[in-house]
């Protein structure tokens, strides 16, 4: 049967993912930059109330994932954390200057990770060589690759899929961006076997009171009386496509 993987940016969005027939949850922080590394706080609240694995990301900050020294340094030190706190896995990617997979920073990455299950994140999207990048990802051992197929959307990046997916010794190819009910049994009739949705709706805030003249965004447009949450009913409608799917 699919994997179906489930991407939170909170312990409730873990819980409503857990509840809701999830196998396992990408752990992030801050929906509106892609993704950044969970803070202790919440990663310590998942690893006592969740069951199913969890992968926290490992992403200094939002923008290209060429980083500086600093920046990489912070990576090595959230990794250290993410392994003592006995995750099973991380979720990370770094590239060079030149859109290729920076090697020397990666095997530093697979090394601090020691045991954990590596998850390389849609920085491989953003490679020069999609092809050449899948191999030396291979060579370094990563568990796992989430992709959209270099385009804006999974769907739209099938074709590319398929093809990593036929590379020999390739590591597990995972379906994202823009994965939902209404397109999952494209990617299963294609055999994908993990797909990756964030499942996402945006709830308003229970604030009563509202400042509309104040923000605390740089972004003047955001809307800072939402918030991300999982839809429960979505995570349970796409792990019923999957049941339906397997059984026929």
């Amino acid at each position: 049967m699919a994997l179906l993987e489930i991407c939170c940016y909170s312990m409730e969005c873990a819980r409503t993912a857990q509840l809701n027939g999830a196998d396992r949850i990408e752990l992030c922080a801050a929906p509106k930059e892609g993704g950044l590394t969970p803070s202790l706080g919440v990663l310590r609240s998942v690893r006592q109330h969740i069951s199913i694995p969890v992968n926290p990301i490992i992403r200094p900050r939002g923008g290209d994932f060429c980083y500086t020294d600093g920046e990489f340094a912070a990576m090595l030190d959230d990794i250290a954390m993410v392994k003592e706190l006995g995750f099973s896995g991380l979720v990370t990617g770094i590239l060079n200057a030149d859109g290729d997979v920076d090697m020397p920073r990666m095997e530093k990455i697979m090394i601090a990770a020691g045991s954990l299950h590596v998850t390389f994140h849609r920085a491989f999207d953003m490679c020069a060589n999609p092809l050449n990048a899948m191999k030396k990802l291979a060579d370094l051992g990563i568990a796992r690759v989430l992709t959209s197929g270099q385009k804006s959307d999974a769907a739209q990046g099938l074709t590319k899929i398929m093809e990593l997916i036929a590379q020999a010794d390739a590591p597990i190819i995972m379906a994202g961006a823009g994965v939902r009910a209404s397109n999952l049994p494209l990617f299963l009739d294609a055999g994908v076997q993990e797909v990756h949705s964030s499942a996402g709706v945006w709830l308003a805030s229970p604030m009563r009171y509202r400042n509309s003249g104040l923000s605390m965004s740089s972004d003047t447009q955001a809307d800072e009386y939402s918030r991300y949450a999982v839809d429960g009913a979505a995570v349970a409608e796409m792990k019923a496509i999957i049941a339906h799917h397997q059984a026929n």
